[in-house]
């Protein structure tokens, strides 16, 4: 049983990873209309009619979004590699608890991040630009918070069901 639930928050740790690196990378977190032309931006930089800059305000909203996202990918690492570490030799519970805290941790530190962003865009860009939406970066972050927990809750399961079932006993035939 320890396999099973520690392969399904493996698979999810690995989507989320994905996801979240893919989110923190990507320019689509908000899309706007800027002076009737197209927009959108990124965590590192906003783009109109498909030039893209680097931020020009640099206010702690951005900081520290983006502090929390990179962290959170660290995080989801970790969590990844020590839930890999539990299909090597034997069963390795203790490895599987953290890998699963880690990826607890990603999720609540993706949330951070969000939360941050949501607030500041709804907040101040929200009444700045009238003609506003988040967009598929966002969204796709959210989705990795959402395989995070799930990740680390398969990992956290896989090691109480490994120490609730007694170790099988070697019986010799003779």
């Amino acid at each position: 049983m320890l396999y099973t639930l520690a392969g399904g928050g493996t698979l999810c740790g690995v989507a989320s990873l994905v996801l979240l690196i893919v989110s923190t990378a990507t320019d689509f977190w908000m899309q706007y209309r800027y002076s009737g032309a197209s927009a959108n931006q990124g965590l590192w930089r906003f783009c109109i009619n498909h030039k893209c800059h680097a931020h020009t305000i640099t206010v702690a909203f951005w900081d520290a979004t983006r502090a929390f996202m990179l962290l959170s990918v660290l995080s989801c690492f970790a969590g990844v590699l020590l839930g890999l570490s539990a299909f090597g030799n034997g069963t390795k519970s203790r490895r599987v608890r953290t890998g699963g805290f880690a990826l607890l941790l990603s999720g609540f530190l993706a949330l951070l991040a969000l939360a941050i962003y949501t607030g500041v865009t709804v907040n101040f860009f929200g009444k700045r630009f009238l003609d506003w939406r988040f967009s598929w970066s966002y969204i796709v972050a959210w989705v990795a918070i959402i395989l995070s927990f799930a990740a680390g809750g398969f990992h956290l399961c896989a090691y109480q069901k490994n120490i609730a079932e007694p170790p099988p006993t070697n019986v010799q035939e003779s």
